[in-house]
């Protein structure tokens, strides 16, 4: 285990373009990356490979690590770690797909849900486009309801 003063001295000469360097610290941090890889288990990606995305994380936190943070790096490399997970897990697929519009379709599936417990059956398309107008005036969260309900509106006749 490296104490806090060889630490420091590794991550300077793994900036510097030190491999070995690079490679002991990924090395000693396995135990983190792993951690967070569990999180990621089954959702049809091997193990080994969401482990080496969080690794490319792992890299990317010391590449951007500033010594004067009063932070422990493990501290600093997680939310790089998590979002390049979680970054392969967005952006993997044929088709790539906005944010904006994942967001939205969470948005809806968590509509329905919600309909669902309340009254039993699922919901009309005119109140997914109903409920989501009206999360959009509650919460201001730009999800681009909006322009979503304006398009189903012209395409479909609501009786």
């Amino acid at each position: 285990m490296l104490n806090t003063y060889s630490v420091v001295d590794e991550i300077k000469k793994a900036q510097n373009g030190d491999k070995d360097c690079l490679a002991k610290l990924v090395e000693e941090n396995q135990g983190l990356i792993w951690s967070i890889v569990k999180k990621f288990i089954g959702r049809g990606v091997d193990t080994e490979d969401i482990y080496q995305i969080g690794a490319m994380g792992f890299i990317k936190s010391i590449r951007n690590f500033d010594i004067n943070y009063e932070v422990k790096l493990s501290t600093y490399a997680v939310p790089y770690i998590l979002g390049e997970i979680k970054r392969f897990f967005r952006d993997d697929g044929p088709i790539k797909i906005s944010r904006s519009i994942k967001e939205l379709q969470i948005k809806i599936k968590e509509i329905e849900k919600e309909y669902i417990t309340e009254k039993g059956r699922d919901p009309t398309l005119r109140r997914i486009i109903l409920y989501t107008k009206n999360a959009k005036r509650r919460n201001h969260n730009g999800y681009g309801f909006n322009k979503f309900c304006n398009v189903n509106r012209r395409k479909y006749i609501f009786r």
